[in-house]
């Protein structure tokens, strides 16, 4: 799954990354290394410029919300827990099927945070002593230090309690497709510890590689099946992942300092 990232690069290196034509300086974000449900967060897509005569999209850099609210829902309540949306049903789920097929984004990133627990932790569960699992956090990361581009989706919703010139009257919301964790051995792989990334979880975002970007974004194409072949993983060995400070684990901590490698995972959450 996904649930926390890092997402630290301005808007400038962004629209270099991905080429894009059109971002608003207004929009511009503050580095963020503890994104989490419901904050708002870049996003890369192809759409035609709004009041355009010119209908053909343009690479643009938006800021949208967290959490996908579908055009069809009553309110926005519940857009926390639809962070995520399954590769494998994407196509067929109510809440993401339309998207699927013409609002597709990339949702770049530094690298994103999965929360294993220690055995001694999971022992003591066995054991009957119901003490409350101590996660211990692993930074996953392109291990050239590119960036991340997650593969996502973006949806309007109206809110219908508000009138048409209201500037909150729109909502623009995305999720992260999320795909099999590769069980295969990371590109970079800690000393000890998890050695591939189904190690930590078994679910993982869907890194889009630079070839498949223009295929993704391109709203002109909407045949499901075409767009599925589009779901597959990256190949294997392309990631590291390493240790970071369970600090992260708390929302309200935020700084270049949750990124740092640990030389092992913190006492009491051995893996």
């Amino acid at each position: 799954m996904c649930g926390r990232y890092s997402s630290s690069r301005g808007p400038e290196d962004l629209a270099d990354v991905f080429e894009v034509e059109k971002w608003e300086p207004e929009e511009a974000l503050a580095a963020d290394y503890n994104v989490a449900p419901t904050k708002e967060v870049y996003a890369v897509l192809d759409r035609p410029l709004k009041d355009a005569s010119d209908r053909t999209p343009v690479r643009q850099l938006r800021t949208l919300k967290w959490g996908l609210v579908p055009s069809w829902a009553k309110s926005p309540e519940g857009a926390a827990r639809m962070i995520n949306a399954r590769a494998e049903t994407v196509h067929e789920k109510p809440a993401y099927r339309r998207a699927f097929a013409a609002r597709r984004c990339i949702l770049p990133a530094d690298g994103y945070y999965e929360w294993v627990t220690g055995s001694a932790e999971r022992d003591l569960e066995v054991e009957g002593k119901k003490k409350r699992p101590r996660k211990q956090p692993y930074f996953v990361t392109p291990a050239d230090g590119t960036v991340f581009a997650m593969a996502g989706l973006y949806e309007f919703w109206r809110d219908r309690t508000l009138p048409d010139d209201h500037p909150q009257a729109w909502w623009v919301t995305c999720s992260v497709i999320t795909t099999e964790a590769e069980s295969g051995p990371l590109g970079v792989a800690p000393a000890e510890g998890p050695q591939s990334l189904a190690d930590i979880h078994p679910r993982m975002p869907l890194m889009l590689t630079p070839d498949r970007w223009d295929d993704w974004l391109d709203p002109r194409r909407t045949d499901v099946e075409d767009l599925r072949s589009l779901l597959a993983p990256p190949p294997e060995g392309l990631m590291r992942a390493y240790p970071v400070s369970t600090a992260v684990s708390n929302v309200r901590n935020n700084g270049p300092e949750l990124l740092k490698e640990l030389d092992g995972p913190e006492e009491g959450t051995l893996f």
